[in-house]
Parts: C-alpha cells; structure tokens; sequence
C-alpha cells in the first residue's frame, strides 16, 4: 500500500516520548499545539500513527486510476478517406496528389500499432519495429489472400491496382478490418519503362511519389552491403596475393598497444567453421594460422555481382582492376539490378535481426580453388553488413488512396529473383488485421509458384485464397492477336469486340487456373475490366474461369471506381476465404536438383522436358557436392510467356526448356536457375519514362511519374 512508504521517514526519534503526548490533558491547545511540533519535527509517536494511516490507506487506493492502460490499445474506428471520381480519369500522380492522406500517426492508431512502435519518417510514412511481433504473439493471424495474375502483355494487366483496389473495397466499403502488403518498387522500371508501381487510377499507394522514389532508403541499405561485399572479395583476393600466411595472419590480427591480438566476431566464426576451438590468436599453430588467413578464393568461381538500382545496360559485364595500383590483377564480372541481389532475396525471407545475421553470414559468393564454398562470413562481413540493414529490415507503413493501411517491404523481381514482399510485413498484418493481401509478381506460373515453394515453406504461412487477375486484352494477345508493344497504340483487335480471338486465348487463364488448384487454394479471377470491353466478352471469361475450377469470376472497375469498383470481388473473396482449403507444396525438397527442375517445368509450364548446358551440368554437380541441392527453386524466367520464350502466347506445347546457368543464394535460401536468355540487369528503352519525370519549381511537386 502507498501510505507505508512514507511511514518509515517519520520513524527517527525515540519511541519512549511518545507517553507525554497521553498525560496532558487540561490545557487541550498547548497540548496539540506542542504535539503538532514534535511530529513535524521529529515523528516521535511512531508507531500509533503508523498504524492509524495503515487503517485509513484503503480510502487513498491507486489501482483503479492504473486501470485504463488496455484502453489505449483500443482501436479507434477507421475513417475511410472520400474520393472524388472523375471523368476522364487523371493520370495516377494527378489523383494521388489530389488527396491528403491521413497521419501515419492515425493510421497506426486505427490498426493497433503503438506509438512507441513507430519511427517516424515525416508525416507519411513510418518504420514498425520488429518487437510489435512479441507484443502480439498470442492474437490469431488473419486470413491470408495472394494476388497473382496469367500471363501478362508487356503493359502489365495491373496487378497491382486490383490489389489495391481489392483492400479499398473490404476496407473502406465492406467494413472489414484489412492490411495490405506491397512491394518496394525499383528505380530502374520506374524511370525506365513502367513508370510507378504503385498501383493506378483510383486503387493506389499514397504518397505516390514516396512509395516510388527512395521512400525510406531500404534499397539504397540493399545496394550499399551488396557493394561492401563486393569490394571486401577483391580486396581480399589482392592482399593474399601480395602477402605470405604469416604477414597476413599479422595483418588480419594485429597486436594492440598492449602487444596482445584478438579474434573480431566474425573470426570466430569462421574459427568454428574451421573446427578450430580457440579464442587467443598466440594459441593457433602456423598450419592453423594459414587455414584461418588465407581464403585462396578462386576468381573464376565467383558469383557475387555489383549492384545498382538503375537499368544501365553496359554494366551487365565488365572488367575491373585495370588501375595501376592493382598490379594487373584483372577480371571479368557484371552489375545485376538491386532487386536482383541475394541481400534483397534475404530481406523479405528473413524473420527477424538475428536470422537476418545469419542468413546474410551464409551468403556463397564463389568457392576457393579446392572447390570450398567460400562465404560471406569467411570474408569477414556479414556483421558489417547486418548493420547496414538494421533499418531496412522494418516494414514501411504507408496508406492506400482510401486510408486503408498498407506495409511496403521488400522488393525482389518475380522473373530473376522470387518475387514478393516480405514475410516481417506480412507476419505484422496478420496479427493487426482480419484480412491480409499481398501480391506475388508476374503470372502465377512464376510469382506465384514461388510464393507457395519458397516463400511459405520458409513462413509456414498458408493463404486461404488466390485471385488471379485476367484481362480481355491479355487473353486475346494469347488466342494470336497483334504485337503488344509498351508505347505503341493498341491494335483494334484489342478495342473491338472479338469473341472467337478471346476464346482462343482462354486456354492461359485455365492453365493458370488448374496451377493455382494444383497447391489445393481456392481461387476467384478478377477481370480487370477496360471501358472497351463488352458484357458477351466478361461472360465468355466467367464461363471459363467456372469451368476451369475457379470458385467466382468478377469484373471490377476499381481503377475508374476505386474501391466500390472491387466491392464485388470483395465479396467474392470472403466467401472463398471460407472454403476448405488442401495446400500441398509442387515438390518435397529431398528430390534431386534436376528433380525439381522438372517437376516445375513439366506440370507449371508444360514443357516435355529440360535441356541443360555445361555451366548448369557443372553448377548442378558443385551444388549437390556442396550439399545445396536440398534447396527449394527459384526459376528465373520471362514473364511474357509459359514457357522460357517470350514470343511463345497463350499455352506452349512441345517445348523444352533449356537451363542456361544456375546459381547458389545460400543466404537466402534457393537455388536459382536461368532459363534460356534471362538477364539480370534490365535495359533502358530509347524512350524512357525519366523523359516525362521533372519537379514543379513552383510547388515542389513531382510530376510526370506516371
């Protein structure tokens, strides 16, 4: 109780005058009076008022005021922000400037977030600290929705904004309490040939410009531990090279002013990797000495590339150290894009800081000239590197054009890298909301396949639906329409109705269907519907999306009718959320390499078989000597066709799919090989977006996004 604190403070003089206070009686004032001094100036009838405060504490009781606390917890209600639609629609930058989005602040009030969980990047955007995830343990996830797509033209059949639009409309019109998990686009489609990526016309990320450009600097993280690893591997290779075991044991351990060495925390690591069990550096023997200095990594072995995140062609292969200091140790190696990096790949597959260390520590970057992997780790920097990413590794809170929340994490490509946001992000929204959306890139024969392969098996987290977006342009492209070519006007086969061309096509769209089916998901097609499309083209797609196996088939409007132009496939999707669901994975990973390659190739893209290259030969035998063959895949192809050639529409037949190369992302967690003339670095076009980028002086506004 309270009162007893103060008590003892009173209790500094004698006990034995305390009887005077008794005797007296008569001259009641003086009495008072000279008691009132004496327990003011020295508290001496310590114990009777001791226990006369005890009996009265109960009344000065402070544990109801304490009380309340859960009511800060308490979710205020979600205010939607109204748009105004109008006719003809703007450009996406146009609406999204249009309206003020609400404080971060708020938004992670609405959803349950504290604020001692934010860090705030201005008033839009904020990282959530991974310790929310503790907080929360105990609450049940929500149900868990993947948006993917079918083969799609080189303009996109808008993925992105059906997603968006689809957490508008359960959010701000279905009363449903919604999360959306986005991935950060790159700098390089977005000044190249996509323009913004944050989804379009009324179903959008906002701040649109935000989201685009930099945003909170996770990619700028990305590219900067890449490159430190890159530069750490050449160093490393020059200084063995000028140097014998014992200089280089020196260097790597030098004494201090006290004339002692010591192991960094790196070292010893690779001490224990090594079965060397000791923590002094004066302990090691010289054969010891030489195993831990010298990484005699082999130049022709390495795999690890710089990065940057701009389409910049003419880096795709290189030749570095043509300075003269570097004495003329030369050799060939190449840019890839950042989104394409392992660092990338970790970041949205890692669960939290300390898997983030050592998945970023088993990093291969090549092997040594026994045919060792060498890693990361052996290097010396994967602390340094965790440290780059210390930040980078919390989801970014941002909002959709009606308030609803949305996390921007991670960015990887689906056609060279897995495809989809993080598992932190999407971990974090299933404990706040009942309703998750995240999005796989591509079609569902590439994101998709590895959302389930990859990305689940490593989250243990199971979706309870796919919506598979489908448009009557794609599918009449796949029944032998025109070229579609990103730039250039569409063919009038694409504007005018035409049942027989769309009806060839339809055969992607089941394809995809019986893929989706094949993992035991229920899924609902979303016809991302344009003004041309008419009512007999929309059924022709329902029949044939029932037919095939799909629980619903919508139109939706939402990017002309943002939200309620998705109520619809909101609704479809709830009811799908509800349906039994038997998810199976497409292989077990104790298959051979090869294995698995086929397995994906035959029953995803429907090849009749796999050729392989040497360099894939070599690579599959390396990997399984390595012991990486009980990986999962991550197949690197194009995204404009079932198969590995971009000019083969609608469902290839008699085809097979050649295995150029394949490469090792340990650290991630996959192998990954490329199919036929897949790139890493995207390319510009002669007419790039960055044309119609520039900044309002006036306003300070971006404009020309897109």
């Amino acid at each position: 109780m309270p009162p007893k604190k103060p008590a003892p403070r009173k209790r500094s003089a004698p006990p034995k005058k305390a009887k005077p206070i008794k005797k007296p009686a008569p001259p009641k004032k003086k009495v008072v009076k000279k008691v009132v001094k004496k327990v003011v100036r020295k508290p001496v009838a310590a114990k009777r008022p001791v226990k006369k405060l005890a009996k009265k504490a109960p009344v000065r009781k402070p544990a109801p005021v304490k009380k309340p606390a859960p009511v800060k917890t308490t979710r205020p209600a979600f205010t939607p922000i109204k748009i105004t639609l109008l006719r003809p629609v703007p450009s996406d930058i146009e609406i999204a400037q249009a309206v003020t989005p609400k404080p971060v602040t708020q938004i992670a009030e609405e959803v349950g977030i504290l604020s001692r969980e934010l860090e705030l990047h201005g008033r839009n955007e904020a990282k959530v600290r991974l310790d929310i995830l503790e907080r929360l343990k105990n609450r049940p996830n929500g149900k868990y929705i993947d948006v993917t797509a079918i083969t799609p033209t080189p303009l996109g059949e808008g993925k992105s904004t059906t997603m968006m639009g689809l957490s508008q409309a359960l959010g701000a019109h279905l009363g449903k309490r919604v999360f959306t998990c986005i991935r950060q686009p790159s700098q390089g489609p977005t000044f190249g040939i996509k323009g913004g990526a944050a989804g379009g016309g009324y179903s959008q990320v906002i701040p649109m410009e935000d989201f685009n450009l930099h945003l909170t600097g996770d990619l700028h993280a990305i590219t900067a531990a890449n490159n430190l690893l890159s530069a750490a591997i050449d160093a490393r290779i020059f200084h063995e090279a000028q140097q014998d075991d014992e200089k280089l044991f020196n260097a790597l351990c030098p004494k201090d002013k006290q004339g002692k060495r010591r192991f960094s925390p790196p070292m010893l690591r690779r001490l224990k990797k090594l079965g060397i069990h000791k923590t002094d550096p004066e302990t090691l023997t010289s054969e010891e000495r030489s195993r831990f200095a010298r990484l005699d990594i082999d130049p022709k072995s390495i795999t690890w590339q710089r990065v940057v995140d701009t389409n910049d062609r003419f880096l795709r292969r290189i030749t570095i150290g043509l300075g003269p200091e570097e004495k003329g140790m030369t050799r060939d190696t190449g840019f890839d894009i950042t989104v394409a990096s392992e660092i990338m790949a970790i970041l949205a597959l890692t669960t939290d800081l300390s898997d983030l260390r050592e998945r970023l520590g088993r990093i291969v970057i090549g092997t040594n000239r026994a045919g060792e992997a060498v890693t990361a780790e052996d290097v010396g920097c994967a602390g340094a590197l965790t440290v780059l990413m210390k930040d980078a590794i919390k989801p970014t809170l941002m909002q959709s054009l009606e308030g609803t929340p949305t996390f921007v994490h991670a960015g990887p490509f689906a056609n060279i890298a897995h495809g989809n946001s993080s598992i932190i992000a999407d971990r974090i929204a299933l404990k706040l909301a009942d309703y998750v959306i995240t999005e796989s890139g591509f079609g569902a024969d590439i994101g998709m396949e590895k959302f389930f392969d990859i990305k689940c098996r490593t989250s243990g987290l199971i979706p309870n639906c796919v919506v598979l977006v489908a448009t009557v342009r794609a599918l009449k492209m796949h029944g032998g329409g025109p070229r579609v070519v990103a730039g250039k006007p569409l063919d009038s086969a694409y504007t005018d109705e035409n049942l027989d061309l769309l009806r060839k096509g339809l055969p992607n769209l089941q394809h995809h269907i019986k893929n989706v089916l094949r993992f035991g998901i229920p899924v609902v097609v979303a016809v991302n519907s344009f003004a041309t499309d008419t009512k007999a083209e929309v059924n022709l797609v329902r029949e044939a999306s029932l037919a095939a196996g799909a629980e619903d088939s919508v139109v939706c409007t939402h990017w002309a009718d943002g939200g309620k132009g998705a109520k619809a496939l909101g609704e479809a999707v709830l009811k799908a959320c509800e349906k039994p669901s038997h998810f199976k994975f497409l292989y077990p990973l104790e298959l051979s390499i090869k294995q698995k390659i086929e397995i994906i190739c035959k029953q995803i893209y429907g090849a009749d078989g796999v050729e392989y290259s040497p360099e894939a030969e070599k690579k599959i035998e390396l990997y399984t000597r390595l012991g990486f063959d009980k990986l999962p895949l991550n197949m690197a192809k194009t995204h404009l066709s079932l198969s590995h050639d971009p000019s083969l529409k609608g469902v290839p037949k008699g085809f097979k799919v050649p295995v150029r190369d394949i490469r090792a992302s340990v650290g991630a967690g996959f192998l990954y090989p490329l199919l036929g003339e897949m790139r890493t670095m995207p390319g510009l076009p002669t007419r790039p977006v960055f044309y119609d980028v520039d900044l309002d002086l006036k306003t300070g506004r971006v404009v020309g996004l897109f």
